[in-house]
């Protein structure tokens, strides 16, 4: 009865003939052809069900609440995929029979979609909280390379959520119900020297900052953006930004101080839409 099996193969397909364009031209590379399901389709109702469609004189299911992720952004690097939770809540007077949520990005389902990831199961597991109402339950894997094979698709995604009745006389559909964020990995390092150093003296601190590539595979340095510089003396538990500089055309950073005491020093980068906060493990220099 339900095809989603079939639609993810199709997807598959798709996503690999996105990988067979070369590096240089996959970020440019739209993938037109990336037809989401509808909810006749989704759920296994044949042309009852076509999506948006009028159902004059029937209740549809209720959706109350979608979770994706958590409530957490979707971060991915370079090569391991990940598998994330989504889940919705949804009522009916013969209650619900199935859930379904999948992520897509692009400015119109119907024609500008460039990603498109869908649940793993066939069904989704629903939980009844009463005679009408169900939480449904799926995950969705994401991997970096295929999924995601150019760094544009970093951002905002729609979330597409449905629900189809107890008694499977209407479905709820709503291809723009919410967004969710997925984003590339950031890294950064730091270093303080020379160690140890004489108080009164210059210290220099550089560090890289950096952030998945997935048309390429790696970590590339993240240009021009702001990160702190911040400092804990050894006797403290707390973090003082000290100065605010910017990573240069390669993403590397570098700044000097006078050392005072003894203590941690650290990069700190407050994150942006599509790169998430990320902050370097202290590096202490002892101060003689």
């Amino acid at each position: 009865m339900r095809i989603r099996a079939t639609v993810a193969a199709v997807s598959g397909a798709l996503a690999l003939s996105a990988l067979a364009v070369p590096a240089a031209q996959a970020g440019e590379q739209a993938v037109p052809s990336l037809d989401k399901p509808t909810a006749a389709e989704a759920f296994g109702l044949g042309a009852k069900t076509p999506r948006a469609a009028a159902r004059a004189a029937v209740t549809e299911p209720v959706i109350s609440k979608v979770v994706v992720n958590g409530g957490k952004d979707i971060v991915l690097g370079t090569t391991a995929s990940k598998k994330i939770s989504v889940s919705i809540t949804a009522s009916h007077p013969s209650g619900i029979a199935d859930g379904y949520v999948d992520l897509w990005h692009g400015s119109d389902v119907e024609t500008d979609v460039d990603g498109w990831v869908m649940p793993n199961e066939d069904a989704a597991t629903c939980t009844n909280s009463s005679a009408t109402t169900a939480t449904c339950k799926m995950t969705i894997t994401i991997v970096p390379g295929e999924d995601l094979y150019k760094n544009a698709l970093a951002g905002t995604w729609h979330v597409t959520a449905g629900a189809l009745a107890g008694d499977q006389s209407s479905v709820a559909w709503n291809d723009y119900h919410s967004k969710a964020r997925v984003q590339r990995l950031s890294k950064v390092t730091v270093n303080a020297s020379p160690e140890p150093v004489k108080k009164g003296k210059t210290l220099t601190v550089t560090g890289k900052l950096s952030r998945a590539n997935w048309e390429t595979g790696t970590y590339k340095g993240y240009a021009t953006q702001a990160v702190k510089l911040q400092f804990r003396k050894k006797t403290s538990s707390t973090y003082t930004t000290v100065k605010t500089i910017k990573s240069n055309s390669t993403g590397a950073l570098k700044t000097t101080v006078k050392a005072s005491v003894d203590g941690y020093w650290r990069y700190s980068f407050a994150g942006t839409s599509t790169t998430p906060t990320v902050t370097a493990a202290g590096d202490f220099v002892d101060v003689k």
